[in-house]
Formats: C-alpha cells, structure tokens, sequence
C-alpha cells in the first residue's frame, strides 16, 4: 500500500492570499495568523502576496484570478461574514463559500477557507485571535499541506 500525504514545509512554495477589507477588525488579525504560519512554516517574504478586496463577496473571483495566474502553489482566502438582522448574511456567506470550492475544483490549485461565518462580533473576534487557534493560522496550515500534496501528486504522475 502506498501513502501519499502532504506537509508543511513551505521552502520554496508560494502563495496568493486574498483579503477582505469589510470587518478589517477580524480580517487583518486572520491574515497576521496566516502570514505568521507562512513564515514559521519555510515560506520566504517574496513568496507571499496579499491581494485585498472590498468584501468577502468579491474574494472568489480574484482568488480564480490569482489561481490562473500559474504564480501560485495555493490561494488562501480570508473574510469575515457576521450575521445581522438580515439575509444579506446567508447570501454573502454561500456564495464566497461557493465560489472558492469553484475556483479551486476548476483550476485544481487548493484555495483554504479561511473565512468566518459568525453569528456574533466576538465570535469572530475569538476565531481570529493570536496564535494557533487563530483561523487564519489554520487556513495557511492547509493551504501548506495542501501545496506540498498537491506536488507530490504532479510528481507521480496523478
């Protein structure tokens, strides 16, 4: 039987991330947790790039840009949708989480969910806070793993 599974080293991998500005208050603490794993992980300043967006909405169709691009060993999308009074949040939420499994099974580059639905602002607050339970930090360890997969898979030929 032959295993085939991923890693984390991030030596010589590069990666697009994309950020909402819309709740910056939970945004730039998630994309601090993932730049930090980046880094901790083997993965060099010039090896990163950060693309912001108005909104999570508007995440899925640069993280397809971004994908396309042929730059990137993974796209990490990172927002923040928090429930209000109104539908707005169901409609925003589905469709970001939608379009990101869209562009990746569309281009076959993995593209981590590292976007929080919420109910409450300190939900939010609390998945975006520092160190390893921060859901960007987690974010960018799948999209680490999911990179080094994703390259053995190319090197035996699946």
């Amino acid at each position: 039987m032959k295993t085939i599974e991923g890693s984390v080293n991030g030596s010589s991998k590069r990666f697009g991330l994309v950020v909402a500005r819309f709740n910056h208050f939970v945004t730039e603490p998630l994309l601090d947790g993932a730049v930090a794993a980046l880094k901790e992980h083997g993965v060099g300043d010039g090896d990163i790039t950060v693309t912001r967006v108005p909104g999570t909405f508007e995440l899925p169709p640069v993280a397809a840009r971004l994908a396309r691009s042929g730059r990137f060993d993974a796209i990490i999308a990172l927002g923040a949708v928090i429930r209000g009074g109104t539908p707005h949040f169901d409609y925003v939420a589905n469709e970001a989480a939608k379009g990101t499994a869209e562009v990746a099974m569309r281009t076959g580059l993995p593209v981590a969910f590292g976007i929080l639905t919420c109910d409450t602002v300190e939900q939010a607050v609390e998945r975006a806070g520092e160190g390893a339970s921060n859901k960007g930090w987690e974010a960018a360890l799948a999209a680490l793993e999911m990179a080094d997969l994703n390259s053995q898979l190319g090197a035996a030929g699946l």
